[in-house]
Formats: structure tokens, sequence, C-alpha cells
């Protein structure tokens, strides 16, 4: 009897990563009538039992600090699931000299299981950068071309905001904002006193029910994850829109090696690791599409090499891994002397900020290009492992006195944290290592990182103004930081702040682009990379909602190609 070969099942596409750019995708493009595979390198997430939102930290077997600083290094025990500086087995390498962090998330939703929900869509100034002031290159797309698509993504997710009509931070499709809390009034009397714009924050944390989620309850524990789908996740508000349509397959725990390129020089299939069993899979599709965060999404076209393409798929260019860039960080903060007098209080509100400074000086001229934005924190938040730390160190006393002092300064500082732009560099990019594999054989990444002195001027003016807005609030700023030494005026290392982005960016020149405008690559039109890996420059905006709307209009381009048969 002959031998029966079946063909394989060929999906209309597929997905790699499930966070906000492979989420979005995944409800426009089933919700359009197309078949969706997704394959998401951790495990499923189940919030009532993953999520410890409501966790009291005697609840907990080292009351959040984990073992051997493991936990405190990730933030704490407290964190939604699974993202960490260091997953074991999954090594990354740094360059002599260079010193980045690279955080991952391996599981359904990604990191936007526990991102601050900060939710602020880039100026139109931010996508002509090189026509502003001569530096880095212009977007091949407009403020206009994404607006339509912020307008979707906020009318689905819900932010909160109010219109301020401040140009480096455009209005949005707003929800109600909460009220300022104590700490944040005096903030904004501050900053009115100085001249600062101090404005009600965007978070995307819904304050009014949408699409069948409850409003936020006010627990204030954002990062832990919400049971209550009050805060955005793409595991709880994209991924069941895609499940409705019935034409999504979700595949866990797939660590994707590369995508095959067939003879015809389009991609055809994904290869990956089914990690329960470490065997080797392959799934086949139409169409591809890589949101696996922006310098894993390097790294898998990096890796995915063949005879069409020796250096990396869609990277005839050899810009796939360059203009590497992540927020110019830096932090502050100071005492307060009023909230000394101020009565024990819950401190009701999301787990975020309420007020927030966007960047205000855009209108002169200063030391440095582009801008930050700056982001509050302090009062009487559930206090952490380590929160008393530097009181007990400065006061001369223990037991009863001391337990006393700290009642007395709990709730009176208030913290700041500068998120600026930085510039694209030569010296700063990610590509293989050659001599490094992780545990299911595939190579890793290793960094090339470098602050140039426009970032670290950038770092300085934050600690000048965070000085001045705790001084205009009669306060008494803690300032810690150095000119010199690897981390000058506080700013922190590559990586840190989580927002690395440009690795796959996008332009109008496929010699030194890898993306069209619609995140398609040049080389391989039925494969887009819809992430951050995609931008061109790295505005003071924290980079999801972007990533979203962007995700969302390349999806609906990908949708059009599709019924027209050109992939």
């Amino acid at each position: 009897m002959a031998q029966v070969t079946r063909s394989p099942k060929v999906y209309d596409v597929c997905i790699i990563g499930s966070g906000a750019a492979g989420g979005t995708a995944a409800k426009v493009l089933t919700e359009g009538g197309l078949n969706v595979v997704m394959l998401e390198a951790g495990p499923a997430l189940h919030p009532e039992t993953d999520y410890k939102e409501h966790v009291w930290p005697y609840q907990l077997p080292h009351r959040g600090a984990g073992v051997g600083g493991k936990a405190m290094a990730d933030f704490s025990e407290f964190l939604a699931p699974n993202g960490s500086w260091d997953i074991e087995g999954e090594p990354y390498t740094n360059a002599p000299g260079s010193r980045f962090r690279w955080f991952r998330s391996r599981i359904v939703g990604g990191r936007t299981n526990h991102w601050g929900r900060i939710a602020l869509r880039f100026a139109p100034v931010d996508f002509k950068s090189r026509s502003t002031d001569g530096m880095g290159d212009d977007w091949p797309i407009t403020y206009e071309d994404v607006a339509p698509y912020y307008d979707k993504v906020e009318s689905y997710i819900g932010v909160f905001g109010t219109a301020e009509n401040v140009s480096s931070a455009p209005n949005g499709v707003f929800l109600p904002p909460p009220k300022p809390r104590c700490t944040e009034t005096i903030i904004k009397a501050a900053c009115d006193k100085i001249g600062v714009t101090c404005i009600p924050s965007r978070l995307a944390v819904i304050t009014k029910p949408l699409n069948g989620r409850a409003a936020c309850h006010y627990c204030g524990q954002c990062g832990r994850g919400c049971v209550s789908a009050s805060n955005f996740s793409s595991s709880q508000v994209m991924l069941p829109a895609a499940e409705s349509t019935g034409k999504f397959t979700l595949v866990t725990n797939a660590m994707v090696r590369e995508i095959v390129v067939g003879k015809d020089g389009k991609a055809e299939a994904v290869s990956y690791i089914d990690k329960p069993s470490r065997t080797e899979k392959k799934i086949y599709a139409k169409a591809f599409v890589v949101g696996a965060s922006a310098c894993e999404s390097a790294r898998l076209l990096l890796n995915s090499k063949s005879s069409q393409f020796p250096d990396g798929l869609a990277n005839s260019s050899g810009v796939v891994g360059r203009y590497l860039t992540d927020s110019v960080g830096s932090s502050g903060g100071g005492f307060i002397p009023r909230l000394l007098k101020m009565p024990a209080h819950n401190h009701d509100g999301v787990g975020g900020m309420h007020m927030y400074v966007p960047w205000w000086k855009y209108d002169r001229k200063n030391e440095f290009l582009r801008g930050y934005h700056i982001e509050l924190g302090g009062g009487r938040n559930m206090p952490g492992v380590g929160e008393f730390g530097p009181l007990c160190e400065a006061y001369e006393g223990y037991g009863s006195e001391l337990k006393k002092k700290c009642r007395e300064m709990y709730g009176t500082f208030i913290g700041f944290a500068g998120r600026g732009e930085m510039i694209p560099n030569e010296h700063t990019y990610c590509e293989i290592d050659p001599n490094t594999v992780d545990e299911w054989g595939i190579p890793v990444l290793r960094f090339h990182f470098q602050w140039s002195d426009n970032e670290i001027k950038m770092a300085k003016d934050m600690q000048q103004t965070f000085r001045e807005i705790v001084e205009a609030a009669g306060g008494t700023y803690y300032d810690r930081t150095s000119p010199d030494g690897p981390n000058p005026y506080g700013i922190q290392d590559g990586g840190v702040i989580i927002h690395e982005l440009g690795v796959v960016r996008m332009g109008n020149n496929p010699k030194t682009s890898a993306l069209n405008g619609y995140c398609q690559a040049h080389d391989v039109k039925n494969v887009f990379v819809t992430d951050a890996a995609s931008f061109v420059s790295n505005p003071d905006k924290n980079p999801t909602l972007t990533i979203m709307a962007l995700s969302w209009r390349a999806s609906e381009y990908l949708l059009d190609q599709a019924k027209k048969g050109n992939l």
C-alpha cells in the first residue's frame, strides 16, 4: 500500500509573541476573518492563581523579599508572573565595557501583565526628529497616519486622562481620571509656582465599566496583575476577543528558533522548540507577525539565516539589531515636612500616578536635544521590604523608638522618575553572540551599549528639576547621584527602564531600513514586525500605546493585502 503524505495545516497568519503587539494583531486579524495561530514562549496565564493582587506580605514565604535577593532584583515577589532580568537557561551577554540589562517575560500576555500602564501618544514632532534638530531619522509615517489607530486602541482598552492641549503630549480618547492624591496636589502646587506643567496622567486603567470589564476598585496594586481586568493586559483584553471569534489557536511553551523561508523567497513556516517535550516542531502559515518584544524579534530575524538571507531574514540592509535605544532614566526623592502632620488615611487610587509632568521645555533652547517627562510617586502606599532601610541607617536608635520614627516618617517622601529620549548612536546595538547558546541550542544576543553626552546632560537636568520642585514644595531634596562614575547624574544602565526599541526599524529606503511604514519587511512581504523593534526613534513617551496603534494599523493593512492576494 502506498504511503500517503499529508500536507501540514497552513494558517492564514502565525503570530509570534502574545504581548501588546501580538495580542493586538490577534484581535484585529481574527475579527477580520483570518485563521490565526499564536506562539508564546511561556506557559498559560491563570489570573485567579497567578496574580498576587490581594496577597499580604505575611502570606509569602519571605514577606516579598524572595530568596537570595532574586525577587528584589525582579521588583518583588508580588510582581505579576514571569517577568525577570535573568531567566535560567536563557542567558544574554554584554560586550566588554557595556552594561545592558534585558527584562523578559515568558508567559501569555508578556510584559503587559505587569507594566506601569502609562499610555502616552507620541507627538507630531516625535515622528519628524531629524527635520526638527538634524539628529537621528524621520519616521516614514506621520502622527496623522497613526492618530486614528491611537483612537481605536484608547477607545477599546480604556485610558484615563484629560484634554490639556499640550503640544508635546497630544490629547486622546479619555475616560475620567481619578482625583489627585494629597502628595500630588502638593507637587502640582509646587510645579505651578515654578512654571513646570503638571497635569493628570494617562494610564490604561478604566475608571468606568468598558466592554464588559469592571471599573478599577482602587486597590492600588496594578503591578501585581488585576483579576477584574480593570487595568489593561493583552492576556485579559486582546486575547479573549480573538478567542471569541473561533479563529484563534494559542500554542504555549513554544520557543521559536527561526522563520523558515521557501524557494520563492517568502516565509513559509516557523520552527520552534516544544519546551515540555524538548522536540522541534513547525507551524506553517501564509503570513507572519513578529511581536516577541524588540530585541527578541531582532534575535529571531538574525538567527533565521538561509541561502537567500545569509545575514538574517529581512536584513539585506544590515540594520537588524542596530539603532538600539532605551529611555533615559534618572530618579530622586525629597522629604516634605508638611506630610508629617497628615492624619493616617487610605491613599485610594490606581496602582500608579494620578498626575505627571509632560515635557514642558519644548519651546526653548536647552543644553540637550529632545526632552523628558516626570513620573511621580509617594505617600502612604503599601510598605515594601527595605522601604525604611535609609531611615534605619540614618537614625540612631532601635526597638520601639525606631518603630515610632518609622511610623512618623512613613508617607512623607515623594519620589520622581525622569523618562527621556535617547538618540541612536553607532556604539549601541545588539548582535548574535558567536559563542553562546541558550538551553534550547538557540544563539543568544550580545549587547553593546553606550550613553552619549546628550543623555547625560538630560539626566543632569532631571536632577536639577527634581530639586527645584521639592524645594518649591518646602521640602528637602536628597540627591544621591554623582556627575562622575558609570552612572553620572543617576542615569540608569541601558535596558533598566525596559523601553528598549528600534532594532528592526521602518523606513522608506530598503537600503537603510528593514520595514516599510506598515511594519512589513522590505525583503519578505509576508513578514511583519509590529512591536517596538519597528520604531525609528525613542521619544520620551512609554512605547506600549504606540506599539498597539502600529500593530493595529499593520494588521488592517495585512488584512487588506490578504484579501487582494498580495501576500
